[in-house]
């Protein structure tokens, strides 16, 4: 006979059992979900009325939530911005600034990673992008091939950590913390992470100069003011892109979704502006649109908002509608954009069943007291706060080498964050004990793009990569790379205010000195005489 205690870790166990036999994720949930469901229905646990909190948490938190607006936005942004050839002159201006020093290229190929991932948000396509470019370039000048692998694989996984990241979309969503939040929390691990890959490269170059050699100087063909030139070109206007989106996010002007829209029109802007039939007329079009924002911006710093205000940023709106129309009319940037809307339907779909099926299956874990048997699981274990991230930790980086990150934050987050946030608050304080967990998760979930052999870096890697290039490489070069970001990880639990440091301080309060006072109103005295006739 099963007892009630014996269905979550039953429910585990055939959810492990249905993925093990590659049935797809989303329908694996919901079958799960509903079979156990009846079952419990069918020993007494509850009665058919508690799944109708099923279609309820469907329409009323999953197609209804707000918040998952901004992941199409994002999504598309990222499928423009993968082939409209910025990704190339940066990584030329980049490995012709950083050649003449040893592990130059890998330099370059870790800051394009840094910027890209900062307007992209997609690891697909960085991977893919700078394996095209930047792979034979590095082969050509005698770079070790398994460090070549390594950086490309592991630079491409940068966009999982640099806001405004997808997958921290995601976890605030699923965590019910603030977006910008998430983002001022992954600022600090982003900004050490590269620092660690870069103090890699740097041993690397003193340990064995023969695996990360200069750029002969007869190679390089950009000097002086030109080189500087071709780097602020492609710089500048990614920085731009990169202040719409996070900017007006982290100052309040605009929500996640309003954020994601602007990035998504900028995309285009930049992919037009990057094209080769882009006309004088248009780039004339450009700087009045660019003049116009620049002096709308002033008036609204030095003075109140006014009509000279409105006609600025009225001719900036139609400089920018100009672009998007111009771009719409050249070939090559109408088909980018058609595959851009085929790319974030199908990632969008993905998310949304994928939701649909964790609502499934979280809703009956939940009814068969699942909350309870986990949380007795992880508060215990031994050592306390350090014994549960440690164990956390350790368990997310081995689910993450069968289970993509959609499916460990839909599936596993929503169960494990009201346990984390009862542990972590002694901790770092209540507010920012979630913000200090996901971006722990976040950090720990980049490793699953680079581990042998499921990595699906390592695959985008190895569908592009010459035929020279053995699988080996590839993966024995993402090994030194997946220890450095376990390395983030430690640090990020041994030191909280690497995550903590950026947010808001909460503020100390007493409330029992806390005193309201209501001022008194004098009010005319009542007549109360006889009623008029």
């Amino acid at each position: 006979m099963i007892t009630l205690e014996m269905m979550p870790p039953l429910m585990f166990g055939g959810l492990v059992l249905a993925m093990l036999i590659g049935f797809p994720v989303a329908f694996t949930l919901a079958a799960v979900g509903l079979s156990f469901g009846f079952l419990a229905i069918h020993l007494g646990f509850f009665d058919l009325n508690f799944l109708q909190a099923i279609p309820g948490r469907v329409f009323g938190s999953v197609l209804s939530n707000e918040l998952l607006l901004a992941i199409p936005f994002f999504t598309f942004m990222g499928a423009i911005l993968e082939r409209c050839g910025l990704a190339e002159d940066m990584l030329d201006s980049m490995g012709q600034l950083f050649g003449p020093v040893r592990g130059g290229l890998g330099y370059s190929v870790i800051i394009v990673g840094f910027i890209l991932g900062a307007i992209t948000g997609t690891v697909a396509a960085q991977v893919i992008a700078m394996a095209l470019i930047s792979m034979p370039v590095m082969i050509r000048y005698g770079y070790n091939m398994r460090y070549i692998t390594g950086v490309l694989a592991a630079s491409g996984t940068i966009t999982q950590l640099v806001p405004p990241s997808l997958v921290l979309i995601v976890l605030a969503d699923q965590l019910g913390k603030s977006v910008g939040d998430m983002y001022l929390g992954a600022w600090g691990p982003s900004v050490f992470q590269i620092m660690l890959f870069a103090g890699y490269t740097f041993i690397l170059g003193l340990i064995k100069p023969g695996h990360v050699p200069p750029v002969p100087k007869e190679a390089r063909t950009l000097t002086g003011w030109a080189l500087w030139k071709k780097c602020l070109m492609g710089i500048i206007p990614s920085a731009v892109l990169i202040f719409v989106v996070l900017g007006t996010m982290m100052m309040g002007l605009a929500t996640p979704t309003e954020a994601g829209a602007m990035g998504a029109v900028g995309a285009i802007v930049l992919a037009a502006i990057h094209h080769k039939d882009f006309t004088s007329n248009d780039r004339k079009v450009l700087v009045i649109g660019v003049i116009a924002a620049g002096i709308g911006t002033i008036i609204a710093i030095l003075y109140s908002e006014n009509l000279i205000f409105k006609l600025a940023f009225a001719v900036t709106y139609l400089a920018v509608a100009w672009i998007c129309f111009q771009a719409a009319r050249i070939p090559d940037l109408r088909d980018l954009i058609k595959q851009g809307y085929e790319s974030t339907m199908r990632l969008t779909c993905m998310v949304t069943f994928i939701l649909i099926g964790s609502t499934c299956f979280s809703v009956v874990f939940l009814g068969v007291s699942g909350g309870v048997w986990l949380e007795h699981l992880l508060t215990s274990l031994p050592g306390g706060v350090w014994g549960f991230l440690i164990f956390i930790n350790l368990f997310i980086f081995f689910l993450a080498f069968f289970l993509d990150f959609f499916e460990i934050a839909f599936i596993i987050l929503p169960m494990i964050a009201p346990i984390a946030q009862k542990i972590l608050a002694p901790v770092v304080g209540p507010d920012a004990a979630l913000i200090w967990f996901g971006v722990m998760l976040c950090v720990n979930m980049q490793t699953s793009f680079l581990h042998p052999p499921f990595g699906f870096a390592l695959f985008y890697l190895r569908g592009v990569a010459p035929k020279e290039v053995k699988s080996s490489d590839i993966y024995w070069g993402a090994m030194p790379w997946i220890g450095l970001q376990m390395i983030m990880v430690l640090l990020v639990i041994i030191f909280p205010s690497v995550v903590t440091g950026l947010l808001d301080k909460p503020l100390n309060v007493d409330l029992d000195k806390v005193k309201i006072e209501v001022p008194q109103i004098e009010l005319p005295p009542l007549d109360l005489g006889p009623p008029q006739k």
